[in-house]
């Protein structure tokens, strides 16, 4: 009977491993699965918890100012989780998962969830506030002037840019002499320590505030009209560049009717809380109002209001045009590329990609602004080139057409370059075969070559289809989506539903938030059911040809 030696130089089994020599010390477990931390490893670890604990603090002061309780619970259990987490060494995986999963949720998830809650308000132009700053907004803005109100001397300023940074109000009192700063959030007095004034009472410096000159206060000229200082009185407002009065407002609020009152004209405007809005008898509403949940109106108002539906389902199947047009034509033509230059006979394959894939290599923006100009009546390179006389850019159909061109020259390139590489993933043996069996090449391309591509590109083409649906660049930089019919000049004939969208949202005629969310549901919902659709279809086709 045999015994296992145990002397020096022996060596032990463990269960699962292999064998341990008796004469080195074992590690622990823990020890074996984790690696010891180096002092790089431990600095980057301190650096990005410190950073973490920074952006917190940052976040929880406007929380804590705004009584906004939950999201500060919310930020203070999502940090201490943090830290948990990573100064333990229990969780590995969840180390990996949770930066990309609060990624995910800060830059998808809720611009998502914060989109779908908009659509359901009538958020925009005149109503972005609470009913109380619409309040503060009419009674401000109906301010006049009476006699015996107190003027000032005046100065404007900004703390930046003079010419792009808020402005504010740099006020002397010629009687107290005193200096105060006001802005639409309310008036604040100035030490004078902080403040250069001229014998006459004018501010001409003021510690943190750059005070405009005479020709950059002209060129603002608008905003230092519009610019409304709210006071316990009434409100000041500037009388030129160089003088402001304090007057009385001649609108009021009653919040025994929950109205609005002229002192001039008696007219009276009731709170209507369904819109949001102050509402006269007659049925004039008054310009400022606030924010209010609607429903379902925005929805309702896109499908049913004639002057929304019509452009809207206009817009609607034109989208489709385009995202199909653009995705098929590409693809006909990047396949057709392919398959030439896939042929054993042909010579120069190398040369010729780089050529082909040319368009795909430039800036798209750039390319799409350069079509836009070869487009040109006048100078143009087409007409100029083909002799013709066509207003390219000027007729409906004629800007699709153009619109189309250009995702064709420039969307081709990508789908050749993936043909060329499923092409190469398809055996040979099976066209050979379908030629021996007495197959044409056109035969053994519809019923072997093209249904093998399509497996393999099905989930490109409708990626390819899901962003040409949302291309806003291809339109944007190239018509703008004119050509717009006189009557309509808030929707072309090239307009998709992303840039009529955009153009709800930040258009000249008014910000419409609200409406223009509600349209970015329907474009999510009808991408979304467009490809749950192609993907079912493609996996049904994967599996007969698997």
């Amino acid at each position: 009977m045999s015994t296992s030696p145990s002397g020096p130089g022996s060596a032990t089994q463990a269960p699962g491993r292999g064998p341990v020599p008796s004469g080195l010390p074992r590690t622990s477990r823990t020890a074996r699965n984790h690696a010891p931390i180096t002092a790089t490893g431990l600095l980057v670890k301190v650096v990005l918890l410190g950073l973490v604990a920074g952006i917190a603090i940052w976040a929880a002061f406007p929380l804590v100012e705004a009584e906004h309780w939950i999201g500060l619970a919310i930020l203070v259990a999502t940090t201490a989780g943090l830290f948990y987490l990573y100064l333990t060494r229990r969780h590995i995986p969840a180390k990996y998962l949770v930066p990309g999963t609060l990624f995910l949720i800060a830059f998808q998830v809720f611009p998502v969830l914060y989109t779908a809650s908009t659509a359901f308000t009538n958020f925009g132009d005149g109503h972005r506030g609470s009913k109380d700053d619409a309040i503060v907004a009419i009674q401000s803005s109906s301010v006049k002037q009476v006699p015996g109100s107190t003027e000032y001397s005046l100065s404007i300023a900004t703390k930046g840019d003079p010419a792009t940074d808020p402005l504010v109000f740099l006020l002397g009192d010629p009687k107290t002499r005193e200096v105060s700063v006001g802005d639409a959030g309310g008036l604040r007095r100035l030490d004078a320590s902080q403040v250069t004034v001229s014998p006459t009472g004018k501010v001409t410096a003021a510690d943190g505030y750059t005070v405009l000159n005479f020709g950059q206060a002209s060129v603002r000229s608008e905003e230092i009209t519009d610019l409304v200082v709210p006071t316990s009185g009434g409100a000041i407002r500037s009388n030129g560049l160089s003088r402001a009065y304090e007057g009385q407002a001649v609108r009021a609020y009653d919040a025994g009717c929950d109205c609005v009152k002229d002192s001039e004209t008696g007219k009276t405007w009731t709170a209507d809380t369904a819109t949001g809005s102050f509402v006269a008898a007659d049925g004039e509403r008054l310009a400022q109002g606030w924010k209010v949940n609607v429903g379902l109106k925005n929805f309702s108002r896109v499908l049913t209001d004639p002057n929304m539906s019509g452009p809207f389902f206009g817009t609607l199947l034109w989208n489709f045009a385009f995202a199909i047009g653009s995705t098929g034509l590409t693809f006909l033509l990047g396949m057709g590329i392919a398959l030439a230059l896939h042929s054993p006979r042909m010579r120069g394959t190398n040369l010729y990609r780089v050529l082909l894939i040319l368009p795909y290599a430039m800036p798209s923006f750039a390319m799409l602004l350069v079509w836009r100009d070869m487009f040109n009546t006048d100078f143009g390179l087409v007409n100029n080139l083909f002799g013709l006389g066509v207003d390219w850019l000027g007729g409906p159909w004629s800007a699709r057409a153009a619109v189309l061109l250009v995702q064709l020259w420039l969307g081709y390139p990508y789908m050749f370059l993936v043909t060329t590489g499923a092409l190469q993933a398809i055996p040979r043996e099976l066209t050979e075969a379908t030629s021996v069996d007495g197959a044409s090449p056109w035969q053994s391309f519809k019923s072997v070559t093209l249904p093998l591509l399509l497996v393999a590109l099905s989930p490109l083409l409708i990626a390819s289809f899901a962003y040409n649906f949302n291309n806003i660049n291809a339109i944007w930089f190239t018509t703008e989506g004119g050509p717009f019919p006189a009557d309509n000049p808030t929707n072309g004939a090239t307009d998709l539903l992303i840039t009529y969208t955009y153009r709800l949202a930040f258009g000249a005629q008014g910000a419409e938030y609200g409406t223009a969310a509600a349209v970015s549901i329907f474009i999510f919902a009808i991408v979304a059911t467009v490809s749950a659709i192609s993907f079912r279809r493609t996996r049904k086709q994967e599996e007969v040809y698997s």
